[in-house]
């Protein structure tokens, strides 16, 4: 299993143009992506379970992968995280 730490540093969060460049690279990948904030962990495939997490500027989120291309995955959302927010 792989995962990272983040701390968003986009001043609007994680809305719905990042939580749809994540969900559309999660996708290409058969592993299971998770995103953690606090107690409350979704699926990070799932548009609205990403914003349904309401994490804002400054908040730490995690996201972990687990399966067969779970490293390639990992880096790729790292990527797209410091990219986009």
């Amino acid at each position: 299993m792989q995962s990272f730490k983040y701390t968003i540093k986009d001043p609007e969060g994680i809305h719905a143009r990042p939580a749809t460049v994540i969900v559309q690279a999660g996708k290409k990948f058969a592993c299971q992506i998770k995103l953690r904030k606090g107690n409350t962990t979704v699926d990070a495939k799932r548009m609205f379970g990403i914003l349904s997490l309401g994490a804002k500027q400054g908040e730490e989120v995690e996201f972990t992968f687990d399966g067969p291309d779970e490293k390639e995955a990992s880096d790729k959302i790292i990527d797209l995280v410091k990219e986009n927010f």
